[in-house]
């Protein structure tokens, strides 16, 4: 997996291009509504490409991303991802052009969905719920809504119709329009300043398995006619949301289906949240990156060692996934699967980082997973300000062999010998100091009692 300097370079240039005009409306929508999701380096990011477009123009002049690096005072790996996220939440599309000059980059500033859309998402709006709660929620959603319009029956309509109001030129009185009918057409490499709305988020059919849900089903009770595309857009969001597979799918397509054979959105919609909220507590799933990101990603090469093939592994396993092969295949606890969450957005630890941690901590606590020592660890590591699986293994390996070496200078005779916990296979066991033997630990008892007795005197 290619790393974020091979992807793009301080030297390299690039334009900002807008798919529309953007509106100072949406400045207010990014803020409240997709700021909460994306993180401020996202925001600030868009909204200085956003800048550098003059007022009422589609086209910026070309810079260099050492500027952009200046801007925000971000590195170029911070600017790298929250380019990707921008991307993957529709806000931004990006394109490259290379030749002799070098690499030159387009980057496609995408209106975001309007409030109504949003909040009727089904998916976005879902995350937003779960990020700031129901009262900020509720509050957001009175900002972005008003007081409905009087109903059309209390007016009586008297607007006048075109014809009513203008009439046409005689052909007589047209002959000055001669000889400039290429003046009325659309020019050649041009194209009129207008407004492209936003398309929603889908997610790719490809990621559900249609297939087997085909297979389950009974055509007499659901019709293949009734998997229209809207309906498979809205099922493998629902896939992708609530991590539904295709045999519970089919439960909630059942229960949806109206008295005309086709899919009720809503009451599939509903139906899966509800059934997602009951199993976790009434709790709704938050937006974290699902595997580590590539800017992060370290393990490159074809991995080899062991520790390579651990490495690469790790970057690319989302951290449930992990903890569930290390649980035996057993599904992770609520207690636990908050636990994961938390410190995923609370310490911002990336996934791959949360792998290792994962690893260390299941070993060295008998495979408890403890809460309040799987947080003193990601404290610690978020102030370390580990990002790379890498790093986080050479932290482990490093505390490890200084727990050793503190417990070796420190220990006293009249203590009792302290357990040995299960270490991973990656720790460096040549570090760990060798054992006592006994004839050597009796003399030196004899000595610190001669000591002691010295003093007394």
């Amino acid at each position: 997996m290619a790393q974020h300097w091979q992807e793009i370079l301080p030297i390299d240039r690039y334009i900002v291009a807008a798919d529309g005009l953007l509106h100072d409306y949406d400045r207010k929508v990014l803020t409240f509504l997709y700021q909460p999701l994306i993180g401020s380096n996202c925001f600030s990011l868009y909204m200085t490409l956003w800048a550098e477009l003059e007022e009422n123009r589609l086209w910026s002049e070309s810079s260099t991303h050492h500027l952009l690096m200046n801007l925000l005072e971000l590195n170029l790996k911070d600017i790298y991802e929250a380019r990707l996220k921008l991307e993957g939440i529709g806000l931004l599309k990006t394109r490259v052009k290379t030749d002799e000059g070098g690499r030159s980059f387009l980057y496609e500033l995408r209106p975001p969905l309007s409030p109504e859309q949003f909040f009727l998402d089904g998916m976005l709006n879902i995350y937003l719920y779960r990020k700031i709660g129901k009262n900020h929620f509720s509050r957001l959603k009175r900002f972005f809504s008003d007081q409905q319009k009087p109903s059309d029956d209390e007016y009586v309509d008297v607007t006048k119709a075109f014809q009513d109001v203008f009439a046409s030129a005689s052909p007589g009185s047209m002959d000055y329009i001669q000889g400039i009918s290429a003046d009325l057409q659309e020019e050649e490499n041009q194209q009129f300043i207008g407004r492209t709305e936003a398309s929603p988020i889908h997610i790719g059919l490809d990621t559900f398995d249609f297939e087997m849900l085909t297979a389950g089903l009974n055509e007499s009770l659901v019709p293949k006619k009734a998997l229209t595309p809207k309906v498979k857009n809205v099922i493998s969001n629902l896939a992708f949301l609530y991590q539904i597979d295709p045999i519970e799918m089919k439960n909630f397509m059942l229960a949806a289906i109206n008295e005309h054979d086709e899919i009720d959105i809503e009451d599939l919609r509903k139906g899966a949240r509800d059934w997602y909220q009951f199993v976790n507590y009434d709790q709704l799933p938050s937006l974290i990156n699902r595997t580590q990101p590539l800017a992060l990603q370290t393990q490159i090469t074809e991995p080899k060692t062991p520790e390579e093939k651990l490495i690469r592994s790790y970057e690319t396993t989302p951290p449930l996934i992990v903890f569930k092969e290390f649980s035996g295949g057993v599904e992770p606890s609520q207690t636990n699967l908050k636990t994961l969450e938390e410190i995923m957005i609370k310490y911002k630890l990336p996934p791959g980082v949360v792998n290792v941690l994962i690893e260390v901590a299941m070993r060295k606590t008998d495979m408890k997973f403890t809460k309040a020592f799987v947080e003193s660890i990601a404290s610690h590591w978020a102030r370390k300000q580990v990002k790379t699986v890498k790093d986080a293994m050479e932290l482990a390996k490093n505390e490890e062999h200084k727990a050793k070496e503190s417990k070796k200078t420190g220990r006293s005779v009249n203590k009792k010998p302290i357990r040995t916990e299960m270490l991973p296979d990656w720790f460096d066991k040549e570090k760990q100091p060798k054992k006592e033997k006994g004839p050597d630990l009796e003399a030196k008892k004899r000595e610190i009692e001669e000591m002691l007795k010295a003093l007394d005197d």
